[in-house]
């Protein structure tokens, strides 16, 4: 059977490759002068640590979050019917999201010690989630996203709100095109008692909603604000909302975000369901959508202050976001723009013999020594495939190394797009071909 690659997954190749590194260029041109540092966590972690980040009653962690067994552990778990017996470092998961693992190293690390200064990190990684491959949902896909640890001030909450729509802006988003949703999802001081009004109101109407509504009233009744099932969206439009039930506190830190937002003139919608898939998130909520793309939302984030504490930290704030690469080029691609870069201008050295390889092999060491971008004939080509050849590759120019010209000291370099030639002593091709791109 021919290899494939696994279902849900995509080679990045060419165009997209040079995208996703496109958009890691810009996020460390944009969040480096808010002061961010680059982290990279490992792609496999403890299960528990998505378990206490994420919770135990979310869609991620009950039907989506890939496990991982050494061939032994797995035979044991089979057998044994259950992974149980495992040890704690034995059960392992495929990260679904960045934000656990990141919250894991700077508990381990210490890298907030009591009284110390935030630290701010950003990432650029891949994911994995067992969801039903569409477009653009992958079981493998790219994130870029931050994570602000030890700042309370609701201040750090617009700042990267702020952060992430001039992300978009500098991947090349028309800002007026995107839609910008914020909420408060409230506190351990308010929220128990709103979710358990939420609970309530799903209950009263559980003959009518879907059998995954019902099941979410005990797991996780805020989800229900994002059923797909339109007749439950329907019914839910009377339920509760968290903005009646905020506390003093969670109110007063909303607001003040919303000012910030306001001050730096960054237009949002104030949408009070929603509330974000993951447990962990704590007061300000915020997603981005690109309404007419047909990829739902592109990022979102939120407040996450008790997250360090249930991954075995100290008490500390967070805030962050992530950015979905794949559903970004979907929707930069549905508004007409282009993510990956244009390569560079090409230089093709072309030789009219095998005797003169050698003298090829020296001209393409010395252009590539200065940047320049070069291919030369690998296949015993003759002169007239090489040029075929060089035309497919798209190359600005080619250097022809004939015999009779290199005896007079010289190499024919010829522009492809005026079909224009010209001569050039060949201690000065480097230059002449640099000045020319």
């Amino acid at each position: 059977m021919q290899a494939q690659k696994a279902e849900g997954t995509k080679d990045l190749i060419g165009r997209e490759m040079r995208a996703w590194q496109r958009m890691q260029r810009v996020a460390a041109e944009v969040f480096g002068p808010y002061g961010f540092e680059p982290v990279e966590t490992p792609a496999i972690e403890q299960v528990d640590v998505f378990v206490h980040g994420i919770g135990q009653s979310t869609d991620v962690v009950r039907k989506e979050m890939f496990r991982v067994f050494s061939g032994a552990n797995l035979e044991r778990a089979l057998a044994e019917g259950t992974d149980a017996g495992l040890k704690a470092k034995q059960r392992l998961a495929l990260r679904p999201e960045g934000t656990a693992g990141v919250v894991r190293s700077v508990v381990e690390n210490n890298l907030v010690p009591q009284g110390a200064s935030p630290v701010k990190l950003y990432y650029a990684e891949a994911m994995f989630r067992g969801e039903r491959p569409q477009k653009g949902r992958l079981r493998q896909f790219h994130q870029v996203g931050i994570e602000w640890l030890g700042a309370p001030d609701p201040a750090a909450d617009a700042e990267c709100i702020i952060m992430l729509m001039e992300f978009y802006q500098r991947l090349g988003f028309d800002l007026s095109k995107l839609r910008l949703l914020i909420n408060s999802m409230g506190d351990p001081a308010c929220r128990p008692a709103y979710r358990d009004k939420v609970r309530q109101f799903i209950l009263d109407h559980a003959d009518d909603m879907c059998d995954e509504c019902r099941e979410r009233a005990e797991l996780n009744p805020l989800r229900a604000f994002d059923c797909k099932n339109d007749h439950c969206r329907e019914i839910m439009k009377d339920a509760p909302l968290m903005r009646d039930e905020l506390c003093d506190e969670c109110r007063g830190h909303y607001e003040q975000v919303k000012r910030y937002l306001d001050a730096a003139g960054i237009a949002y919608i104030e949408d009070p369901t929603l509330v974000r898939g993951l447990d962990y998130y704590t007061r300000t909520v915020f997603e981005v959508e690109a309404p007419g793309a047909g990829v739902g939302s592109i990022g979102g984030g939120g407040r996450y202050d008790g997250l360090v504490e249930l991954e075995g930290g100290k008490p500390t704030p967070g805030v962050g976001f992530a950015v979905g690469f794949e559903r970004a080029m979907l929707a930069l691609e549905a508004f007409g723009v282009e993510l990956g870069d244009e390569l560079e201008p090409c230089v093709y050295v072309a030789n009219a013999g095998d005797e003169l390889r050698g003298e090829v092999f020296g001209i393409t060491h010395e252009l590539r020594q200065a940047g320049v971008r070069t291919e030369a004939n690998y296949q015993g080509r003759s002169l007239k495939s090489q040029f075929k050849q060089a035309d497919k590759l798209g190359v600005r120019l080619i250097a022809v190394v004939g015999g009779d010209e290199l005896a007079q000291g010289v190499v024919r370099l010829r522009d492809m797009a005026t079909h224009d030639e010209a001569l050039v002593a060949r201690d000065e091709l480097v230059e002449e071909v640099r000045a020319r791109l």
